[in-house]
Protein backbone atom coordinates (compact mmCIF):
# COMPACT_ATOMS: atom_id res chain seq x y z
CA UNK A 1 0.00 0.00 0.00
CA UNK A 2 2.58 2.52 0.28
CA UNK A 3 4.15 4.53 -2.46
CA UNK A 4 5.65 7.10 -3.50
CA UNK A 5 2.83 9.94 -4.87
CA UNK A 6 2.81 13.74 -4.26
CA UNK A 7 -0.14 15.25 -2.34
CA UNK A 8 -2.92 16.13 -4.18
CA UNK A 9 -2.85 20.01 -2.26
CA UNK A 10 -0.50 22.14 -0.71
CA UNK A 11 -1.07 24.47 1.86
CA UNK A 12 1.04 27.63 3.06
CA UNK A 13 -1.15 28.51 6.82
CA UNK A 14 0.06 31.24 8.81
CA UNK A 15 1.04 30.30 12.77
CA UNK A 16 2.22 32.95 15.13
CA UNK A 17 3.30 34.86 12.04
CA UNK A 18 5.43 32.34 10.23
CA UNK A 19 4.70 29.77 7.68
CA UNK A 20 3.79 26.46 7.74
CA UNK A 21 3.16 23.93 5.32
CA UNK A 22 0.33 21.48 4.83
CA UNK A 23 0.30 18.81 2.47
CA UNK A 24 -3.02 16.88 1.29
CA UNK A 25 -4.50 13.56 -0.56
CA UNK A 26 -7.66 12.67 -1.44
CA UNK A 27 -11.11 14.15 -1.35
CA UNK A 28 -12.86 11.92 1.26
CA UNK A 29 -15.09 13.56 3.90
CA UNK A 30 -13.67 11.58 6.36
CA UNK A 31 -9.99 13.17 7.31
CA UNK A 32 -7.57 11.02 9.38
CA UNK A 33 -4.77 14.33 10.42
CA UNK A 34 -1.39 13.01 10.94
CA UNK A 35 0.63 14.80 13.78
CA UNK A 36 3.85 13.31 13.76
CA UNK A 37 7.06 12.59 15.94
CA UNK A 38 10.13 14.59 16.67
CA UNK A 39 9.35 17.37 17.16
CA UNK A 40 11.43 18.96 14.87
CA UNK A 41 11.27 16.14 12.31
CA UNK A 42 9.27 16.94 8.55
CA UNK A 43 6.45 14.78 8.22
CA UNK A 44 7.64 12.75 5.65
CA UNK A 45 7.91 9.55 7.23
CA UNK A 46 4.20 9.70 8.80
CA UNK A 47 2.85 11.82 5.82
CA UNK A 48 4.06 9.12 3.00
CA UNK A 49 3.17 6.16 5.26
CA UNK A 50 -0.55 6.87 5.43
CA UNK A 51 -1.55 8.60 1.70
CA UNK A 52 -2.86 4.85 0.26
CA UNK A 53 -6.14 6.21 2.69
CA UNK A 54 -7.06 8.32 0.05
CA UNK A 55 -7.42 5.48 -1.85
CA UNK A 56 -10.50 4.24 0.63
CA UNK A 57 -12.18 7.04 0.44
CA UNK A 58 -10.45 9.54 3.16
CA UNK A 59 -8.93 12.79 3.46
CA UNK A 60 -5.37 12.45 4.81
CA UNK A 61 -3.36 15.90 6.56
CA UNK A 62 -0.69 16.25 7.73
CA UNK A 63 1.98 19.35 7.79
CA UNK A 64 5.62 20.34 8.66
CA UNK A 65 5.22 21.61 12.22
CA UNK A 66 6.82 24.99 13.21
CA UNK A 67 10.78 24.45 12.98
CA UNK A 68 11.13 21.86 10.60
CA UNK A 69 10.49 20.87 6.78
CA UNK A 70 8.64 22.98 4.52
CA UNK A 71 7.98 25.29 6.92
CA UNK A 72 9.75 28.41 8.47
CA UNK A 73 12.71 27.60 11.54
CA UNK A 74 12.60 30.70 13.62
CA UNK A 75 15.33 31.46 15.74
CA UNK A 76 13.34 31.28 18.83
CA UNK A 77 13.26 29.60 21.84
CA UNK A 78 9.56 30.65 23.15
CA UNK A 79 8.18 28.96 20.71
CA UNK A 80 9.61 25.20 21.58
CA UNK A 81 6.63 24.44 23.84
CA UNK A 82 3.78 21.89 24.10
CA UNK A 83 1.37 24.23 24.89
CA UNK A 84 2.15 26.14 21.56
CA UNK A 85 2.11 23.34 18.81
CA UNK A 86 -1.12 22.52 20.36
CA UNK A 87 -2.31 26.10 19.08
CA UNK A 88 -0.60 25.13 16.28
CA UNK A 89 -2.81 22.31 15.66
CA UNK A 90 -5.89 23.97 15.84
CA UNK A 91 -4.87 26.50 13.59
CA UNK A 92 -3.92 24.06 11.18
CA UNK A 93 -7.48 22.10 11.64
CA UNK A 94 -9.53 25.53 11.22
CA UNK A 95 -7.77 27.31 8.10
CA UNK A 96 -8.37 24.03 6.84
CA UNK A 97 -11.98 23.56 7.49
CA UNK A 98 -10.89 19.90 8.51
CA UNK A 99 -14.30 19.74 10.60
CA UNK A 100 -14.09 16.83 13.03
CA UNK A 101 -11.06 14.75 11.86
CA UNK A 102 -9.86 11.29 12.93
CA UNK A 103 -6.92 12.51 15.14
CA UNK A 104 -3.32 10.47 14.83
CA UNK A 105 -0.58 10.78 16.74
CA UNK A 106 2.64 9.34 16.46
CA UNK A 107 5.67 9.03 19.16
CA UNK A 108 5.68 13.19 20.11
CA UNK A 109 2.19 13.32 17.97
CA UNK A 110 0.93 11.42 20.75
CA UNK A 111 1.78 13.91 23.19
CA UNK A 112 0.72 16.61 21.09
CA UNK A 113 -2.10 14.64 20.28
CA UNK A 114 -3.13 13.84 23.82
CA UNK A 115 -2.72 17.55 24.73
CA UNK A 116 -4.98 18.43 21.90
CA UNK A 117 -7.18 16.86 22.28
CA UNK A 118 -7.49 17.57 26.18
CA UNK A 119 -7.55 21.16 25.06
CA UNK A 120 -10.06 20.97 22.16
CA UNK A 121 -12.39 17.97 23.02
CA UNK A 122 -15.16 18.72 20.28
CA UNK A 123 -12.35 18.53 17.51
CA UNK A 124 -12.40 15.03 17.19
CA UNK A 125 -14.30 11.96 16.69
CA UNK A 126 -11.64 9.22 16.87
CA UNK A 127 -7.85 9.68 18.07
CA UNK A 128 -4.85 6.82 17.25
CA UNK A 129 -1.98 7.31 19.96
CA UNK A 130 0.72 5.22 17.92
CA UNK A 131 3.99 4.41 19.51
CA UNK A 132 3.72 6.69 22.26
CA UNK A 133 3.33 7.83 26.13
CA UNK A 134 0.34 9.59 28.13
CA UNK A 135 3.28 9.26 31.00
CA UNK A 136 6.91 10.60 30.33
CA UNK A 137 8.91 9.70 33.96
CA UNK A 138 7.19 6.19 33.36
CA UNK A 139 8.49 6.06 29.91
CA UNK A 140 11.76 7.44 31.10
CA UNK A 141 12.10 3.98 33.35
CA UNK A 142 11.42 2.22 30.70
CA UNK A 143 13.92 3.54 28.61
CA UNK A 144 16.33 2.23 31.84
CA UNK A 145 15.50 -0.65 31.51
CA UNK A 146 15.93 -0.69 27.46
CA UNK A 147 19.85 0.85 27.90
CA UNK A 148 20.53 -1.69 30.56
CA UNK A 149 19.96 -4.53 28.41
CA UNK A 150 23.03 -3.44 27.02
CA UNK A 151 24.79 -4.28 29.68
CA UNK A 152 26.03 -3.04 32.81
CA UNK A 153 29.45 -1.08 31.49
CA UNK A 154 27.87 0.01 28.47
CA UNK A 155 25.12 1.95 30.67
CA UNK A 156 27.67 3.07 33.26
CA UNK A 157 29.62 4.98 30.13
CA UNK A 158 26.75 6.48 28.88
CA UNK A 159 25.62 7.53 32.10
CA UNK A 160 29.21 9.21 32.53
CA UNK A 161 28.65 10.97 29.07
CA UNK A 162 25.58 12.46 30.01
CA UNK A 163 26.80 13.63 33.21
CA UNK A 164 29.92 15.16 31.57
CA UNK A 165 28.64 16.19 28.43
CA UNK A 166 30.61 13.99 26.41
CA UNK A 167 27.57 13.07 24.00
CA UNK A 168 28.92 12.90 20.95
CA UNK A 169 31.54 10.75 21.98
CA UNK A 170 32.14 7.74 19.30
CA UNK A 171 31.85 5.08 22.18
CA UNK A 172 28.31 6.99 23.15
CA UNK A 173 26.92 7.38 19.90
CA UNK A 174 27.27 3.83 19.07
CA UNK A 175 25.17 2.56 22.18
CA UNK A 176 22.84 4.81 20.68
CA UNK A 177 22.85 4.02 17.14
CA UNK A 178 21.93 -0.15 18.39
CA UNK A 179 19.58 1.61 20.45
CA UNK A 180 18.12 3.00 17.24
CA UNK A 181 17.96 -0.21 15.34
CA UNK A 182 15.98 -2.21 18.38
CA UNK A 183 13.96 -0.01 19.28
CA UNK A 184 13.69 2.65 16.52
CA UNK A 185 13.82 1.05 13.03
CA UNK A 186 14.49 -3.10 13.23
CA UNK A 187 14.38 -3.03 9.26
CA UNK A 188 17.87 -3.75 7.57
CA UNK A 189 17.23 -0.91 5.03
CA UNK A 190 15.51 1.87 6.43
CA UNK A 191 12.92 3.95 4.23
CA UNK A 192 13.54 6.82 2.30
CA UNK A 193 10.71 8.93 3.96
CA UNK A 194 12.23 8.02 7.48
CA UNK A 195 15.50 8.66 6.33
CA UNK A 196 14.71 12.06 4.42
CA UNK A 197 12.65 12.91 7.92
CA UNK A 198 15.45 12.04 9.92
CA UNK A 199 18.60 13.75 7.63
CA UNK A 200 16.38 17.22 8.11
CA UNK A 201 15.96 17.13 11.96
CA UNK A 202 15.67 20.61 13.42
CA UNK A 203 17.14 19.98 17.06
CA UNK A 204 16.42 23.17 18.13
CA UNK A 205 12.83 22.15 19.15
CA UNK A 206 13.90 18.62 20.11
CA UNK A 207 16.45 19.36 22.91
CA UNK A 208 14.24 22.51 24.21
CA UNK A 209 11.18 19.82 24.25
CA UNK A 210 12.45 16.28 24.71
CA UNK A 211 16.31 15.97 24.99
CA UNK A 212 19.81 15.10 23.36
CA UNK A 213 18.61 12.17 21.84
CA UNK A 214 15.89 9.09 21.99
CA UNK A 215 17.19 7.65 25.63
CA UNK A 216 17.87 10.85 27.55
CA UNK A 217 14.94 12.92 28.29
CA UNK A 218 16.13 16.63 29.36
CA UNK A 219 13.83 18.63 27.57
CA UNK A 220 10.89 20.73 29.69
CA UNK A 221 8.38 17.55 28.65
CA UNK A 222 10.53 15.58 31.09
CA UNK A 223 7.97 15.92 33.99
CA UNK A 224 4.58 15.92 31.41
CA UNK A 225 1.98 12.83 32.94
CA UNK A 226 -1.68 12.93 31.67
CA UNK A 227 -2.75 9.59 32.30
CA UNK A 228 -4.66 11.01 35.13
CA UNK A 229 -6.91 13.40 32.20
CA UNK A 230 -7.37 10.50 29.97
CA UNK A 231 -10.46 9.51 31.21
CA UNK A 232 -11.78 12.58 29.63
CA UNK A 233 -11.46 11.31 26.53
CA UNK A 234 -14.39 9.40 25.50
CA UNK A 235 -14.04 9.30 21.87
CA UNK A 236 -12.95 5.65 20.37
CA UNK A 237 -9.46 5.58 20.91
CA UNK A 238 -6.67 3.30 19.17
CA UNK A 239 -3.71 2.65 20.69
CA UNK A 240 -0.86 0.93 18.71
CA UNK A 241 2.55 -0.02 19.33
CA UNK A 242 5.68 -2.05 18.28
CA UNK A 243 6.57 -5.10 20.81
CA UNK A 244 10.39 -4.04 20.58
CA UNK A 245 9.22 0.01 20.28
CA UNK A 246 11.28 2.33 22.85
CA UNK A 247 8.11 3.58 23.88
CA UNK A 248 7.49 0.19 25.39
CA UNK A 249 4.40 -1.53 25.27
CA UNK A 250 3.76 -0.78 29.27
CA UNK A 251 3.76 2.64 27.88
CA UNK A 252 0.68 1.49 25.68
CA UNK A 253 -0.99 -0.30 28.00
CA UNK A 254 -0.91 2.44 30.42
CA UNK A 255 -3.26 4.84 28.14
CA UNK A 256 -5.29 1.91 26.77
CA UNK A 257 -6.30 1.22 30.40
CA UNK A 258 -6.41 4.81 31.37
CA UNK A 259 -8.52 5.50 27.91
CA UNK A 260 -12.27 4.36 28.79
CA UNK A 261 -13.10 3.20 25.05
CA UNK A 262 -9.90 2.29 23.47
CA UNK A 263 -8.21 -0.95 21.84
CA UNK A 264 -4.62 -1.51 21.70
CA UNK A 265 -2.64 -3.47 18.99
CA UNK A 266 0.83 -4.44 19.66
CA UNK A 267 2.99 -5.28 16.43
CA UNK A 268 5.11 -8.31 17.20
CA UNK A 269 7.99 -7.76 14.47
CA UNK A 270 7.98 -3.93 14.76
CA UNK A 271 10.03 -1.52 16.93
CA UNK A 272 8.73 2.06 16.93
CA UNK A 273 7.44 2.52 12.92
CA UNK A 274 4.95 -0.57 12.82
CA UNK A 275 4.09 1.03 9.38
CA UNK A 276 7.33 0.84 8.08
CA UNK A 277 7.92 -2.49 9.76
CA UNK A 278 5.01 -4.02 9.06
CA UNK A 279 3.02 -2.29 6.59
CA UNK A 280 0.27 -5.15 5.98
CA UNK A 281 -0.65 -5.84 8.99
CA UNK A 282 -0.53 -2.25 10.40
CA UNK A 283 -2.90 -1.00 7.19
CA UNK A 284 -5.32 -3.49 8.43
CA UNK A 285 -5.71 -2.47 11.53
CA UNK A 286 -6.25 1.15 11.21
CA UNK A 287 -8.12 0.58 8.12
CA UNK A 288 -10.41 -1.59 10.11
CA UNK A 289 -10.50 0.65 13.02
CA UNK A 290 -11.45 3.95 11.18
CA UNK A 291 -14.55 2.20 8.73
CA UNK A 292 -15.76 0.90 12.15
CA UNK A 293 -15.97 4.45 13.56
CA UNK A 294 -17.57 6.16 10.31
CA UNK A 295 -20.16 8.08 11.17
Amino acid sequence: MMDDRKPDDTYNIKVDGYNVVAYSFGTGSEVLFCLNGGPGLPCDYVRDSHSWLSDNDYRVVAFDQLGCGSSDRPDDESLWTIQRYVKEVETVRTELELGTVHLYGQSWGTWLGIEYALTYPESFKTIILADGAGDIPHLVNELKRLRQALGSETEAMMQRHEAEGTLEHPEYQAAITLLNYRHVCRLDIWPDPVNRSLSDWNMDPYMAIQGPNEFCYTGSIKDWNRISELHKITQPALVLCGLHDELTPACSQKMHDALPNSQIKVFKNSSHLPMWEEPEAYCEVLLTFLDNKRR
